[in-house]
């Protein structure tokens, strides 16, 4: 049975751990097509510009030897444009984190920089690289998002994943509406951030038209205990 939504793996922590220690182990892109082996059906990279953990060069190392669907996620500095244009990837995913922070932690205000969106956006178009914009559930927010052109939102999902435990139908309740508005204006829609094997089926559930969900931390977390292959397996089946 195929999954209706796609599962990405970001192995940016596969690269935190490989920095800790220096040398080259574990191996990203030896890991990388691993996961792809293991059923992932696309990867996951945010380069930061510190490089803290995926590195610029990481991104160029995996391009070539990727079978499934390559995903750059960052923020759009010159650099980052440059550097998503001489990979090429099939998406890049456009997050609006200051350099410092230490993971991302809001959505794209897509009134404020409505102009600034459109123009990166419209570059990578021109390459043929699809689009999504990271973004929170304001019904506002997401009608502008598709004035800018872009191809698809990733619903950042830490608010649902927080409150999840305690009452699951209003944690839902947003991403719901938001996956409404989104299926209403044609954009497609991708989420991640805290999606877990706990929270992860319901999600999927619920939310219509769902396309592909990014998982990196709660995924390697697990991987220390079940094995990194029967992970990606239980995550696949969160999504059938």
């Amino acid at each position: 049975m195929l999954s209706m939504t796609n599962l990405s793996v970001n192995i940016n922590k596969i690269a935190t751990l490989r920095n800790a220690r220096g040398g080259d182990l574990p191996n990203v892109v030896r890991v990388a097509i691993d996961c792809e082996r293991f059923g992932a059906q696309g990867i996951t990279v945010h380069p930061r510009p510190d490089e803290r953990h995926i590195r610029f060069k990481d991104v160029l190392d995996l391009k070539p030897v990727l079978s499934t669907e390559f995903n750059i996620e960052g923020y759009p500095s010159r650099a980052f444009i440059d550097l998503v244009l001489s990979t090429r990837p099939a998406q890049v995913t456009l997050v609006p984190d200051p350099p410092g922070v230490l993971t991302s932690n809001a959505g794209w205000d897509t009134i404020t920089h409505a102009s600034f969106l459109t123009d990166i956006i419209t570059e990578f178009h021109h390459q043929g690289i699809r689009t999504s914009i990271f973004i929170e559930c304001e019904p506002a927010m997401i009608q502008h998002a598709a004035m800018t052109g872009t191809d698809r939102i990733e619903l950042y999902t830490e608010s649902y994943a927080k409150n999840f435990p305690s009452d699951r139908e209003m944690a839902i309740k947003p991403f719901v509406l938001a996956a409404s508005i989104a299926n209403e204006s044609e954009l497609g829609i991708n989420a991640g951030h805290d999606l877990n094997l706990e929270n992860l089926r319901y999600f999927a559930s619920q939310i219509p038209g769902l396309l592909e969900v990014s998982i990196g931390h709660a995924l390697i977390c697990d991987a220390l205990y079940f094995g990194l292959e029967n992970t990606i397996q239980l995550y696949r089946r969160q999504l059938l």
